[in-house]
């Protein structure tokens, strides 16, 4: 008998029928990722195997059947049986899966305790012996911490654990490495690998990451409107997909060896960074995010910034907008010092709904740049700002709604229409593209491209995806501790690194070839699962 036995799924809510008539098998041990652009039903159905719209409102239809529990019909207390125990999930945001009250470790053992009744120092040395199972350096100190203490991909171990106490039969991962450098993901994908087969549990992977199914799993589905477009084996779909769409999702996918058509970049700088050093905290506790760091951009060119989390990537980008004064060092716009917020040097933030005002609608949050300029007359802004919106690929109409009501893509999009009105020379982008599908990022990175050429902008790109970087770079900076270890021409830097830790990122990028990818994990150390 199968672990997981779908048939003839479709889940409703409202109007909207996410899931239709999808059908599919995952056996003991086996690995299925469902593969698909944002809003193609794939999280949906990961609720579904373990009931979670239940109560909701959500019409569920067809037959789940997992660990051999029958999920839509199953009473209550069976399905707490189920979760957990027998069928563990791992959340796309682990910082909002996570009590931020409580200590990593109680979280774990609450879970172990729901499910195994043993007491609660037995529970706690099985939190500290999951934790180092999944890498956690310090299990038994480290049990004791905040979930805001743990890095992002020490939060998505956590969460892994939390899912292992009660040694599952089945892992459902919802995109577990969205928004995590691509040595963190590297390593997450190589952890799942070794418990699959240590444990022999079963893998379902969510994901809009293709190269992340590729080093994954054994086999694909692709989903778009809720239903299955192609599923086969991983290799196969992947190397000769049979539909035109799986087709399109491929050839969105950035390459990491597909070199950028170069872009008509002058000589004349227009910003620089000379030194610049920024620190927190004070006397034995402080420390440099950006340590004598010096770059230019020029006019028209875009420059990449690469680095793990916490290479400070984002701090320094803060520093050429002047949204952060340098502890040492300067910042120059054409070559005059400057200091305080540049309306010539704009940025795009990495969250859109964080930067978004959820009470205002998207219309006011982008004549904020135009009203602090002095433009009072509340016609010519409603004229300029509904140009920016079609200017970027949306409607007029749009002016009146509010951020909720926009898919990520088109939040990104306002973001970049904000940063416009201000008429900027330079733009600074920090991760524009880190937390959308594959055909989103084609079509943000392509509406950078666009606008860079027609009004002559200059681009930071900063990211930790190298591939996305590649492809839209003229030069790249690659920062690691908050220094800068390589810098250089885009082809310079990715045919021909100096450098090991720049390698070592290259080496960890995602590929599409699931034989290249068995070999890359044997070469870091984890066994590799062909």
């Amino acid at each position: 008998m199968s672990l997981v036995e779908v048939k003839d799924l479709t889940v409703e809510f409202g109007a909207v029928r996410a899931v239709d008539g999808l059908s599919f098998e995952l056996a003991k041990g086996a690995a299925l990722a469902l593969v698909g652009e944002s809003g193609s039903g794939k999280s949906t159905v990961a609720g579904a195997l373990l009931g979670l719209h239940r109560g909701t409102g959500a019409r569920v239809g067809g037959s789940v059947r997992v660990a051999g529990t029958d999920v839509r019909d199953a009473p209550d207390e069976e399905l707490r049986r189920l979760r957990g125990a027998k069928a563990a999930m791992v959340f796309q945001d682990p910082l909002s899966s996570l009590d931020p009250y409580y200590a990593i470790g109680d979280q774990i053992a609450e879970v172990h305790r729901v499910h195994t009744r043993v007491s609660r120092r037995a529970a706690r040395a099985r939190a500290v012996e999951v934790l180092e199972r999944v890498g956690i350096p310090d299990a038994a100190r480290r049990s004791r911490s905040r979930p805001h203490e743990f890095s992002g991909g020490m939060r998505q171990r956590a969460l892994i654990a939390m899912a292992l106490a009660c040694e599952p039969d089945l892992l459902i991962a919802d995109e577990p490495t969205t928004a995590l450098d691509v040595t963190v993901q590297a390593q997450i994908l190589d952890l799942l690998h070794t418990l699959r087969q240590e444990t022999g549990m079963g893998l379902l992977l969510v994901t809009h990451d293709v190269g992340v199914a590729a080093e994954s799993v054994d086999d694909v589905l692709v989903m778009r409107h809720g239903r299955a477009v192609e599923h086969g084996p991983v290799g196969t779909v992947l190397a000769a997909p049979a539909q035109a769409y799986t087709r399109r999702l491929l050839d969105a996918v950035p390459r990491v060896d597909t070199r950028r058509t170069s872009s008509p970049a002058g000589e004349e700088v227009v910003l620089e960074a000379d030194g610049v050093r920024r620190e927190y905290g004070r006397g034995r506790r402080a420390f440099a995010a950006v340590d004598d760091v010096s770059l230019t951009v020029r006019r028209g060119e875009t420059l990449g910034v690469v680095g793990e989390s916490g290479s400070g990537k984002t701090t320094l980008g803060r520093m050429l907008v002047g949204l952060l004064r340098p502890t040492a060092g300067g910042v120059r716009y054409e070559g005059r010092p400057h200091t305080g917020v540049n309306p010539a040097v704009q940025m795009v933030f990495q969250d859109p709904v964080s930067s978004l005002n959820p009470r205002r609608s998207v219309g006011e949050s982008i004549a904020d740049p135009l009203r602090a300029r002095g433009e009072n007359d509340d016609e010519r802004v409603r004229g300029r700002v509904t140009e920016l919106l079609e200017r970027v690929g949306l409607d007029r109409e749009h002016y009146d709604r509010y951020p909720h009501e926009f898919s990520g893509g088109q939040r990104q999009r306002i973001g970049i229409a904000r940063a416009l009105a201000a008429d900027p020379r330079v733009i600074v982008c920090d991760e524009p593209v880190s937390a959308l599908d594959v055909t989103t990022q084609a079509q943000v990175v392509d509406l950078l491209g666009e606008l860079q050429r027609e009004l002559g902008l200059a681009l930071v790109f900063i990211a930790h995806d190298l591939a996305v970087v590649r492809q839209v770079s003229d030069r790249v900076a690659v920062m690691r501790g908050g220094r800068l270890v390589e810098y250089g021409p885009a082809d310079e830097v990715y045919d021909s690194p100096r450098e090991d830790y720049t390698r070592q990122l290259l080496a960890a990028v995602p590929s599409l070839d699931p034989e290249l990818a068995a070999r890359r994990r044997a070469a870091r150390g984890e066994p590799a699962v062909a």
